[in-house]
């Protein structure tokens, strides 16, 4: 049963092949006995997941439908689930029983999805490689040597190695997009707004995103349409219908207009995945596509501009965790400002700290107007290039990451290189908009990601191309060995 899709599932439960409660033991079982080589999961709720599995079976039997009722995810954990430890892969949280769940939780659960636990991440989502983690680093199922990607790797370990057919992820700069190239899946970011941040713990709050991990197109159209929505609680979340994802996946691609930046194809790129992006390219061609040479000129300043934006939120955001409210609190303070000092200090990894430095001192008095105020500057011209180009093109289309997943600790040393993987996919949330990535084949044995873009409430284009490339290709269907 674990190599199912979501899709899959759906059909199975309607079928009564099998109920939500078997697959949910079955899965359990599964991530008992391989979650140790990965990592993968910091909590899992085994008796929320049970009885949500049986209470998913009830309905069905009661005549109830729908293609995530009794299907079994699980949420990265900096979504707030209540009653159950959300840490943000973080000491500061390690005690933090949620009073409430995320939006996001409870449209899921709505729905009837089974939760089977909370998966590791980038302690406050800071991190493009997973191993910033108060509780250690996700290993990738396709080596176990390298990393699945940040700051969403543990949702992206657990869907790779079969664990489970989906889970949520959040994007700031890349981190549910860069993590599925690392692992072979499918992982969409969507427009800026389209899906609830309520409860879901801020990194930079005008970037963050949630949204699907998933093996298919077909299987993240149908987890964005339980996750999507206008949500009243959240005053950056756009009130504008949800269409039907997965009506959507079918149409053809004749005529489509596809870009390709010239941009995205300069010296830092691996030219083994730049062969694999051409490869993908002249597939879609053949279903139909027209090939666009397109130009961003102001993606070479996204990089500078988003590692400033990001810290300077994340400077304001993780304020609130003082050692007073709740959270990490150290021992023995002597007084207030020590109670400040060292809760942070100790609650805090260098990541972390390192981020909220660099805003602190980006927000500061005298460097405000230098860096701050030049990087939103730098915001605005990303998307006006984005703009001007989607009056050629329908999609932009390119690589997801300069090179495949590198080994654990290799970057450790040199956050800024770290930084660099991150060039294709922050200008995407620079702009707020919608950006998936799916499988397009392999560098020495690691899984390669191509990007796509498209204009702001347009995922439903974005999986229609995947669906239809995915159906013409079975990169996506390649397991990891062991998994």
């Amino acid at each position: 049963m674990h190599h199912m899709t979501l899709a899959e599932i759906a059909r199975g439960l309607a079928d009564k092949k099998f109920s939500s409660e078997e697959l949910t033991k079955a899965l359990l079982a599964r991530i008992a006995q391989l979650d140790p080589q990965l990592n993968s999961f910091i909590s899992l709720t085994e008796e929320l997941a049970l009885s949500q599995a049986k209470a998913a079976d009830a309905r069905r039997a009661n005549g109830e439908s729908g293609a995530l009722l009794g299907a079994p995810i699980a949420h990265k954990d900096l979504f707030c689930t209540q009653g159950i430890r959300t840490s943000c892969g973080s000491k500061m949280l390690d005690n933090f029983k949620a009073p409430y769940d995320a939006t996001v939780v409870a449209k899921l659960a709505a729905a009837g999805a089974v939760t089977l636990g909370k998966t590791n991440m980038d302690e406050f989502a800071m991190g493009s490689a997973n191993e910033s983690s108060y509780y250690g680093a996700v290993k990738n199922p396709w080596n176990l040597e390298h990393v699945p990607g940040g700051s969403s790797g543990g949702s992206a370990a657990a869907v790779a190695a079969r664990l489970l057919p989906a889970a949520t992820a959040t994007d700031t700069g890349g981190s549910i997009r860069q993590p599925a190239a690392f692992t072979n899946l499918t992982g969409l970011k969507p427009t800026y707004g389209r899906v609830s941040r309520w409860g879901m713990i801020a990194y930079a709050s005008s970037l963050d995103q949630g949204g699907p991990l998933a093996r298919t197109a077909e299987d993240c159209a149908i987890l964005l349409q339980g996750m999507a929505g206008f949500d009243p609680n959240d005053s950056t979340s756009i009130d504008e219908p949800v269409p039907d994802y997965s009506a959507s996946l079918d149409g053809s691609l004749q005529g489509l207009r596809i870009g390709v930046p010239k941009e995205y194809f300069g010296a830092g790129l691996d030219p083994r995945i730049a062969e694999l992006i051409h490869n993908s390219v002249k597939e879609l061609e053949k279903l139909g596509a027209v090939i666009k040479e397109i130009s961003l000129p102001n993606m070479q300043h996204a990089i500078p501009a988003y590692y400033v934006i990001a810290p300077a939120e994340a400077s304001s955001n993780l304020s609130r965790f003082d050692g007073v409210r709740f959270g990490y609190r150290c021992e023995n303070p002597q007084n207030l400002i020590d109670l400040y000092k060292r809760s942070r200090g100790e609650g805090f990894g260098a990541e972390v700290q390192r981020r909220i430095m660099v805003g602190a001192y980006a927000l500061s008095a005298g460097y405000y107007d230098a860096y701050y105020l030049k990087a939103q500057k730098i915001r605005r011209l990303v998307k006006n290039d984005f703009m001007a180009a989607f009056n050629e093109v329908d999609i932009i289309l390119g690589p997801t990451t300069p090179n495949p997943a590198w080994k654990l600790g290799a970057k450790n040393s040199d956050p800024v290189a770290e930084y660099l993987e991150d060039v294709y996919t922050i200008t995407a949330n620079l702009a707020g908009l919608p950006g998936l990535s799916m499988p397009a084949g392999f560098v020495d044995g690691l899984p390669v990601g191509v990007q796509l873009l498209a204009p702001y409430f347009q995922e439903g284009r974005l999986l229609n191309v995947a669906h239809q490339y995915q159906l013409n290709s079975d990169w996506h269907t390649r397991t990891p060995t062991g998994f």
